[in-house]
């Protein structure tokens, strides 16, 4: 039930993608403007998310369930029905609330009840989650779209938001115990400022790159980060009293520090190369939205396909065997992607998209398996919280970084910054993914220094 939930909730970062030209006609908006549809859902998602782990502490599974697809079904309501641009902003904000709160929840309850021998089988069920669905979005996105106006990718997910909130609200057990502590109003703030600024900021390059941004970049970067400073000082504080927002102690395993920074690496380098795919391909290769959903189907299916295989190798032979391969493969994919240009063809495109895919699913399980099974239970929330929020704000990075180094070189290699021809934009996109080449090849190296989690006794037995 988490799993299908937590699916649909994930879909929906990225299936605004291909989305965005005919939603600029629809709703008569610039390309700056509509960025926000996916910016605002990833800022919101990196504000929320570090509040989950206080949650999941506090309230019982089966009301966080219910305010999780609650939100998320609201959400989908709001933009299936919205008049106007500023309406469907509002009902993609309270669709992240939703999927903030979903997926920290759904790996805390793994942790809880499954015993750590069969861990790594679930946690490759987990990576289909979070690296299909991402990868499934522009597909599904570009199938609807060339049959059917843009509200249908909001109305054909409400029935199955609605179905999943009822079944939830009726069979959803409850696990462990909830405990009473206060909420430390200025830690909230302080990561809204934090997380908040430094996604706004990075999110504003990229609009300062295609010509329109409100606000100097470096402002909300600068106020992001000195309120996650300072945030970070006082969970050091407040966790001595059991009060922290988000328990940094999680950083004292090594090995949950160091899949942490992988996360990192290997969400901007999947959130990177899906937002740059559908335009290398509908602007450079001039084929059709639908073409160009479609061309990330076969690496999102074998993602899919390897997640639960992927899990049984790594509950028999530990994370190392098949993480260190994983990290290699996703080198090579995205180092073959740095040789697109005008005439690339599809075969050579789809291609190493798959390569990528399958490094990906060798990389995502077992980071799951190592990173929360190296944290003793009381930890397990805030472990997962701080996942969620690393990803997002990887993402958000991988998006910007991507799409403004593509901006910044196409216009310089365009005759004129007003008209940007298929062999500039050729261009950008060939330096954008040899910067995303270099970032997966340290991926490779942090990969070196991760370790499998020694068994426990203290971790809560199954049923718990």
């Amino acid at each position: 039930m988490l799993l299908g939930s937590a699916f649909v909730v994930i879909l929906n970062e990225t299936i605004m993608g291909v989305a965005l030209p005919r939603l600029m006609d629809a709703l008569q908006i610039s390309a700056s403007a509509g960025q926000w549809l996916t910016t605002a859902f990833l800022l919101t998602m990196s504000v929320v998310i570090p509040i989950t782990g206080m949650l999941i502490q506090r309230i019982r599974t089966r009301t966080l369930f219910i305010a999780a697809m609650g939100f998320f079904t609201v959400g989908t309501a709001i933009a299936a029905a919205a008049p106007g641009f500023e309406l469907l902003l509002v009902g993609r904000v309270v669709q992240a609330c939703g999927t903030a709160i979903m997926m920290p929840l759904l790996m805390t309850t793994v942790i809880t009840v499954v015993p750590e021998a069969s861990r790594g089988r679930l946690m490759g069920r987990i990576s289909i989650v979070i690296s299909v669905a991402p990868a499934l979005g522009p597909t599904i996105s570009g199938v609807i779209l060339e049959h059917f106006a843009w509200r249908w990718l909001f109305l054909l997910v409400l029935p199955i938001s609605l179905a999943a909130l009822v079944i939830g609200a009726l069979r959803m057990p409850n696990v462990g115990e909830p405990r009473k502590a206060p909420i430390d109003a200025l830690s909230v703030l302080l990561s809204l400022l934090g997380f908040g600024g430094l996604v706004y900021g990075l999110s504003a390059v990229g609009e300062l790159a295609n010509g329109g941004s409100s606000v100097p970049p470096w402002i909300p970067v600068v106020v992001g980060a000195v309120s996650l400073l300072w945030f970070v000082r006082r969970q050091l504080r407040l966790q001595q009293e059991e009060r922290a927002l988000l328990d940094l102690r999680t950083f004292r395993s090594r090995p949950f520090a160091f899949s942490v920074l992988l996360f990192a690496c290997a969400s901007l380098a999947l959130f990177g190369s899906l937002i740059l795919l559908p335009i290398f391909v509908q602007r450079v290769l001039g084929l059709s939205v639908f073409e160009a959903g479609l061309s990330l189907l076969p690496g999102g299916l074998v993602m899919g396909l390897l997640g639960p295989l992927v899990g049984r190798l790594v509950d028999r032979r530990g994370a190392r065997p098949v993480l260190i391969p994983g990290t290699v493969i996703t080198a090579i994919g995205l180092w073959g992607m740095a040789l697109f240009g005008v005439g690339t063809p599809l075969w050579f495109v789809i291609l190493t998209h798959v390569v990528m895919s399958v490094g990906l699913a060798a990389t995502f399980t077992p980071l799951f398996t190592v990173s929360l099974g190296s944290l003793p239970h009381e930890l397990a929330s805030y472990g997962s919280a701080m996942i969620g929020t690393v990803q997002q704000v990887a993402g958000a990075a991988g998006t910007a970084l991507f799409v403004t180094i593509m901006t910044l070189v196409s216009v310089a290699h365009a005759e004129s910054p007003t008209s940007v021809g298929p062999a500039a934009l050729a261009s950008g996109t060939h330096i954008a993914f040899l910067v995303g080449g270099a970032v997966a090849t340290l991926g490779i190296v942090v990969a070196l220094f991760v370790r499998d989690p020694a068994p426990q006794a203290h971790r809560a037995p199954a049923g718990h």
